[in-house]
């Protein structure tokens, strides 16, 4: 029997999703788009909440004069200027505990910089998953304070080790100067080297106040004050988790980031990584039960 006349195996989909999931899915993905953040200033200029995100625009502008950002010079001939970008962001809030926020975030266009120019090393470590899972079960099976924390500006503290000019952003030119480039005297968001500088700062900070670093994990810090006595810091980025079996060593911790950065105190922690946790109060500690400990895919 020759190949063409042998019949064909009819070949079925597996049934891996039924009607019903095919529905929830399409109103997912639906969800997804009407709730997409804007990528350009345009959209966000026609979008209905204006007003909102142009004050959060406004909030991220203020904050980074304040903090000496920049400098206005001239540009001189031949020098290199990188380019920046909007980035705005609907953060989502705990319902029946806090509102969704707008967040509006200037950065500089890192991939305009150029290697061994602008910028060498770029390396910066990162909490890992693993290690803030950890700690949750710490905290549940001994029923420890369980506290966030989280800096405001974060790459700002970083220093910048060469010069760097960005152009101003377009709406917030000083007036009589448009023609001027801002020189940039710390380390903005965006730039190739600012998680680097930012976690280098910040390492040096916990050395200073006596805290120890992890040699498993380089994002998790610890200290024991006294032989009954232990204080745990998790960093992700600009988040901050503290963990302690004291609620006195907790406040003394919150009051030197406090007093060397500018943070806000988020009281009992509630999310980390897209993790929420839940829990109820036991004398004054949380407790975070395996059982409320979920995580969102």
């Amino acid at each position: 029997m020759l190949a063409r006349d042998r019949t064909r195996r009819e070949i079925k989909q597996p049934k891996r999703y039924g009607y019903a999931d095919q529905i929830a899915f399409a109103l997912v993905a639906a969800n997804e788009v009407l709730e997409k953040d804007p990528k350009i200033v345009k959209v966000v200029l026609a979008s209905k909440e204006k007003e909102k995100w142009l004050s959060a625009m406004n909030e991220e502008i203020k904050s980074l004069l304040d903090n000496h950002t920049w400098e206005l010079i001239k540009k001189t001939p031949g020098s290199r200027v990188v380019s920046y970008k909007w980035i705005s962001k609907k953060k989502e809030g705990i319902q029946g505990v806090e509102p969704n926020r707008f967040k509006a975030r200037l950065v500089a266009r890192g991939f305009t910089q150029k290697e061994r120019i602008d910028f060498n090393e770029v390396f910066s470590p990162i909490v890992k998953h693993m290690s803030i899972r950890i700690l949750m079960a710490i905290v549940a099976e001994f029923d420890l304070v369980f506290e966030q924390m989280d800096v405001k500006t974060t790459f700002l503290y970083g220093k910048l080790d060469g010069v760097i000019l960005m152009k101003q952003p377009k709406g917030f030119e000083v007036k009589g100067k448009e023609d001027y480039v801002c020189k940039l005297n710390k380390s903005l968001y965006g730039l190739k080297q600012s998680p680097r500088q930012w976690n280098r700062r910040f390492d040096e900070f916990m050395a200073h106040i006596q805290f120890h670093r992890s040699h498993y994990d380089n994002c998790v810090y610890f200290k024991f004050p006294s032989k009954a006595e232990f204080v745990i810091l998790v960093l992700y980025v600009d988040d901050t988790l503290i963990a302690s079996n004291s609620k006195n060593e907790v406040g003394k911790l919150k009051f030197e980031l406090r007093r060397e950065f500018k943070m806000k105190d988020l009281g009992v922690a509630k999310r980390i990584l897209g993790i929420e946790i839940k829990g109820t109060k036991k004398g004054n500690c949380c407790i975070c039960p395996r059982s409320y400990i979920s995580e969102k895919s």
